[in-house]
């Protein structure tokens, strides 16, 4: 892996970062999208790569600045923790299977409906 490669990996983190510390987004969002398109990553391999990342950080800088001020319900995230581990493993042994091209599609396709309904909600 070259430096300029590095470093736009580490961009990619940097701003996938600050966007998930301010707006809650999951950093998937920004980062499969980002190693798709900018560096040529498969759907598979984006995927992957970005769960892998968000294990740590995500399960404990930034969850404890949102439980130092009082925004995290601990019952409600320990339940949704245990069935999240229990199907995210079927879901990522589903998605290493299918082709690469209806993948992207799914994500893409997700990623529209879920602005469309914020964008309309009230």
């Amino acid at each position: 892996m070259d430096w300029q490669n590095v470093a736009l990996i580490a961009l990619i983190g940097l701003g996938a970062g600050l966007l998930g510390g301010m707006l809650g987004l999951g950093g998937a969002i920004v980062i499969i999208p980002a190693l798709v398109m900018l560096l040529g990553y498969s759907q598979q391999m984006a995927q992957g790569t970005a769960l892998m990342m968000m294990v740590l950080p995500v399960g404990s800088l930034a969850a404890f600045q949102y439980y130092q001020n009082g925004f995290v319900n601990i019952k409600a995230s320990l339940i949704m923790a245990a069935f999240f581990m229990f199907a995210s493993y079927f879901g990522a042994k589903f998605a290493t299977q299918i082709p690469q091209e209806t993948l992207r599609k799914v994500f893409a396709v997700t990623l529209v409906v879920i602005a469309a309904k914020m964008w309309i909600q009230k």
